[in-house]
């Protein structure tokens, strides 16, 4: 039969440095040399590849533009190999997994995402397992067929959906968590995959959706928020869309000058996305009076969506040219299961 077949994109970050034993200081990790550091793979049986991007950056510098080239390199890939695995720096790693899932339109190979909290050099690093792990979940099939046909992000004994990740945790190995939606595996001893919460495999070709818009922004609401502060933020040249995070379950002071703000931007055509502050729970206007009138004068629900999910999903969605009432139709809906209504 065979052999399962994956290729490895190193982006940068954390899990691809190493201790330079002449210096002490951390360098890119030399994927040429992967088997002579982690001679554990050839046990695998499978035939990876490695690419390492010209200019790898620290995730904090990540950009839509970069999003293209990763999604690029995949869709140039895409009939080559049966899986593929993104090592990348974990601080805005949900935000590129939620990215990728809405580019790969009709995905039906895994796209796992994976990096560290201690570089693959360090003794006491989370990045090996985390990397062979991502390895053998890309590869993996059932009767024939791939068993996680979607964007995902594998860290410390757990696989979950790209875009419904966020990182909460800066210190310990546990990094991400999946509030509203179920865990897509679980690795102990075995990976026990739980299949009724895995997208199916897509039927189609690859369509890979390269576009994005960057005039989108965000605004956490806080207590003490002054109207200047808002009203900046609203009038943001060139603003197209802002994700607010709100209280709760969507709620919002009710003070007639915030309102007013919302109400003047919303009436100048920006789009208002309203998502929970919290890390698990649904945003349902109109619950509490401090939602009610949000929904009056036309903020959009994002229902249980993450912030960086939101955020990636309004630049595509801008970007790809949509009208005004078909962008509001659909931060509504679930386009790649990155909510629940």
């Amino acid at each position: 039969m065979k052999k399962p077949s994956i290729l490895v994109l190193y982006t940068g970050g954390t899990i691809g440095m190493m201790k330079d034993p002449k210096t002490g200081s951390l360098v890119p990790f030399d994927f040429g040399n992967i088997y002579e550091h982690m001679p554990i793979l050839r046990n695998l049986d499978y035939v990876i590849d490695f690419y390492s991007f010209k200019n790898l950056i620290d995730s904090s510098n990540m950009t839509p533009e970069f999003w293209i080239e990763l999604a690029e390199k995949i869709e140039e890939n895409y009939e080559k190999y049966d899986g593929f695995v993104v090592l990348h720096g974990s601080d805005t790693m949900a935000y590129s997994a939620s990215a990728l899932s809405f580019m790969l339109e009709n995905l039906a190979k895994p796209v796992v995402f994976t990096g560290s909290q201690l570089p693959m050099g360090m003794v006491r690093s989370d990045g090996r397992e985390n990397f062979v792990t991502s390895i053998e979940i890309a590869a993996s099939k059932a009767n024939g067929m791939t068993c996680v046909p979607e964007v995902c992000i594998f860290f410390e004994n757990q696989l979950l959906r790209g875009n419904r990740s966020t990182k909460f945790n800066a210190e310990n190995f546990n990094a991400f968590s999946s509030g509203n939606y179920p865990t897509l595996a679980d690795v102990g001893i075995k990976i026990k995959y739980n299949r009724e919460f895995i997208a199916k495999p897509a039927e189609g070709r690859l369509i890979v959706h390269k576009k994005f818009d960057r005039n989108v922004g965000i605004l956490k609401l806080f207590p003490g928020i002054t109207q200047d502060f808002v009203k900046h933020a609203l009038n943001t040249p060139g603003l197209k869309g802002i994700i607010m995070e709100t209280y709760g379950s969507g709620n919002a002071p009710t003070s007639k000058w915030f309102l007013d703000e919302l109400a003047a931007a919303i009436q100048r055509g920006l789009l208002i996305f309203n998502v929970t502050q919290c890390k698990s729970g649904s945003v349902e206007m109109g619950r509490y009076e401090t939602s009610l009138n949000l929904d009056k004068i036309g903020v959009v629900s994002g229902y249980d969506i993450t912030t960086e999910s939101a955020l990636a999903k309004m630049m595509y969605l801008i970007g790809e040219g949509y009208s005004h009432e078909e962008i509001k139709k659909y931060l509504q809906m679930p386009l790649r299961g990155e909510m629940t209504i």
